[in-house]
């Protein structure tokens, strides 16, 4: 198995992240036309204390195919916009209806539902802006547009959550697979091909990355369940439990926390493995599939 150049992946994370948060800071400033309070609002849930796993994802996959990670770093701030809207989004009322969101209150109950759906609707079209203006070339530019907007859309992103809000495409692991693969993985899978465009991969190294983050993502979901029924609040930054009281199909309501596991460790020996020909260049994308398993928040 490939060994990741950091001892963890907290180790690795914690030698770049800096550069992320300082890219998303820069990127967080609006000219006189936004209101103060949008930009209050938007400001508080980017630039809120978080893993940073999607912009994570999508600079080491530039470096597993090569990349730098300069070029890739816009990709990887336009996927937190897109995370971070989404998030806002899924904590509504009319939603999920969280109030905790990484340990602070979600945006509407810090700033009303309106704005947090205007905070979200920026975000969203921003991490646009940002990919077709700050990419090179232009082309690489579009194809990661083209990426981005497809893994946010109707048929992924946003159709898997509309399938969870309606209780799941069907009641059966088919249908529960189904939804995380859109509303999740989508997006994970996404990372991994705007860090490869930006690092001009060829399709034997896309394809590597692509079986990497079908079963990264998936396995992630699972233990984002389990994490549910077994977490602890506190570390999570977030309630725990509510899948269950709100009578959400999960992994470990269909199979049982047992076998949720194992079907997790099993999805991630399969993603490391599929990162074995690329040596250690991917290392970073190896520790990140183990954290998946060991992670408490």
């Amino acid at each position: 198995m490939i060994e990741a150049r950091c001892s963890s992946f907290s180790d690795y994370a914690q030698s770049i992240r800096p550069a992320v948060e300082d890219a998303l800071g820069r990127y967080a400033t609006w000219g006189d036309g936004c209101p103060p309070q949008l930009a209050e609002a938007i400001r508080y849930s980017l630039l809120a204390p978080g893993k940073r796993l999607r912009p994570l994802l999508v600079l080491m996959s530039a470096e597993a195919c090569g990349g730098e990670h300069s070029d890739a770093m816009p990709a990887a701030c336009a996927v937190e916009m897109i995370h971070t809207y989404s998030l806002i989004h899924d904590d509504l009322p009319a939603m999920d209806d969280d109030d905790l969101r990484r340990g602070r209150p979600t945006n509407h109950k810090m700033f009303g539902e309106g704005l947090a759906i205007l905070a979200g609707d920026a975000l969203l079209t921003m991490a646009f802006e940002v990919l077709s203006r700050d990419i090179h070339p232009p082309e690489v530019a579009a194809r990661c547009t083209a990426v981005l907007a497809q893994a946010a859309g109707a048929a992924a992103l946003v159709g898997g959550q509309a399938d969870d809000l309606a209780g799941g495409a069907s009641h059966d692991l088919a249908g529960l697979e189904s939804v995380h693969r859109r509303k999740t993985g989508a997006l994970f899978l996404a990372c991994l091909r705007l860090g490869s465009l930006t690092a001009r991969a060829d399709d034997e190294q896309w394809a590597m990355l692509e079986h990497y983050g079908t079963c990264m993502g998936l396995a992630f979901q699972i233990t984002d369940d389990l994490l549910d029924v077994q977490g602890d609040e506190q570390a999570l930054g977030k309630r725990v439990g509510k899948d269950a009281g709100r009578g959400k199909l999960t992994f470990p309501g269909l199979l049982g926390i047992d076998e949720s596991r194992r079907q997790a460790e099993e999805l991630i020996g399969e993603a490391c493995m599929a990162l074995e020909p690329l040596g250690p260049a991917a290392g970073g994308l190896a520790a990140l599939a183990r954290y998946v398993l060991e992670r408490n928040q």
